[in-house]
């Protein structure tokens, strides 16, 4: 399916309104479209040279029933960027996907499907499918992440979303990090958690890493004392490279250097220890930034999706450690898990969006 970045705009718009009238022809035989049929209306316009790609940047949903339209289908949409939930505009979106912002998801795709239409943000959509059926089902309260490209989050709390001014909440990746300091984040700040725990923020420290341009010690430090909270174990410094290798035949006659983080996952598992090295640094970073937000909104489990979470334990074994040593007593054992239900979740979630009124706050 093409993304904002990938094929512009009005490309994805289009594509929801096929994926809606095949789901619709499938599952309801040939009615007409005036009844919920499948022939909708597109732009018939082709999309601009949009810029580098971004990972997913939507999911749609279609649910059914008896309400909100006379065919009965209704349709819920997880998209990249601050999406407003009583207009489904996006109100922001990183440059990564050029003239994203201001689509109006909601009226541009109800008028190519006829259908009633609700949007949300796709980590926002990801949390409440797995508050609603996966790894958090059953808990009152929730912390989503959404770790891969990016850090995204999604609180729940009693089944509804926490949105927050400007339905902006859950940017747990422009939260501030030591481990982050002197870097730039793609929001256009700097010495943000995302800056050095994403992926690609990972595959930039290895790149350092392998010029000589990263001063770390990710060796677990001392346990703090009681109710402290010490950062040293994911402390580092950074200066700029002055080369960018080509290859690990630079350093020692091996294999050329990983040039994508799924590059990287697998240079790690084989041993690379530089490429353990780029991971341990970006997940302890993670890891305490976690523990922080949740001794401030005390969760009952957290949850990590995104492609970061497919890693094996050269991940999830520093982020384990940097988030239980950062926590404070009262929130001590707090879970934290693996997601269960992966690109489905947003789907289950964008079609649960009708479960609430539009823009309900919480």
């Amino acid at each position: 399916m093409p993304t904002p970045a990938t094929a512009g705009a009005r490309a994805v718009l289009d594509t929801i309104a096929e994926v809606a009238a095949a789901v619709i022809a499938e599952t309801s035989g040939s009615r007409g479209a005036g009844s919920g049929g499948a022939e909708f209306s597109s732009s018939g316009s082709e999309a601009g040279p949009d810029g580098a790609g971004n990972g997913s940047a939507e999911n749609a949903d279609l649910g059914e029933s008896g309400s909100d339209s006379e065919s009965g289908w209704r349709i819920g949409i997880g998209a990249a960027g601050v999406i407003d939930p009583v207009t489904g505009t996006v109100v922001s979106a990183t440059d990564s996907l050029p003239g994203w912002a201001g689509t109006d998801l909601v009226s541009e795709i109800s008028a190519r499907t006829g259908l009633p239409v609700r949007a949300v943000n796709d980590v926002h959509a990801h949390a409440l499918g797995e508050a609603a059926v996966g790894a958090s089902r059953g808990a009152r309260s929730s912390l989503l992440v959404a770790a891969g490209t990016g850090i995204g989050g999604g609180f729940i709390t009693d089944g509804h979303l926490l949105t927050g001014r400007n339905s902006a909440a859950g940017h747990i990746g422009h939260v501030p990090s030591a481990a982050a300091a002197g870097l730039d984040c793609p929001c256009g700040g700097g010495g943000h958690v995302e800056a050095i725990a994403s992926g690609p923020a990972i595959l930039n420290t290895y790149r350092r890493l392998a010029c000589g341009s990263v001063e770390s010690n990710t060796e677990p430090a001392e346990p703090a004392a009681q109710g402290q909270s010490d950062n040293s174990a994911s402390a580092t410094a950074f200066r700029a490279p002055t080369s960018t290798p080509n290859s690990r035949s630079d350093r020692d006659g091996a294999a050329p250097v990983p040039t994508n983080t799924r590059e990287l996952a697998a240079a790690a598992s084989a041993g690379d220890e530089l490429a353990l090295r780029a991971f341990d640094i970006g997940a302890r970073a993670l890891g305490s930034a976690l523990g922080g937000i949740v001794n401030v909104l005390s969760p009952e489990v957290v949850v990590i999706g995104g492609g970061l979470a497919e890693m094996d334990e050269a991940w999830w074994a520093p982020l384990r450690e940097a988030f239980t040593a950062e926590l404070i007593p009262a929130a001590s054992g707090t879970p934290l898990v693996k997601a269960e239900l992966g690109q489905d979740a947003a789907l289950i979630g964008a079609a649960g969006l009708w479960n609430d009124e539009p823009g309900q706050k919480h």
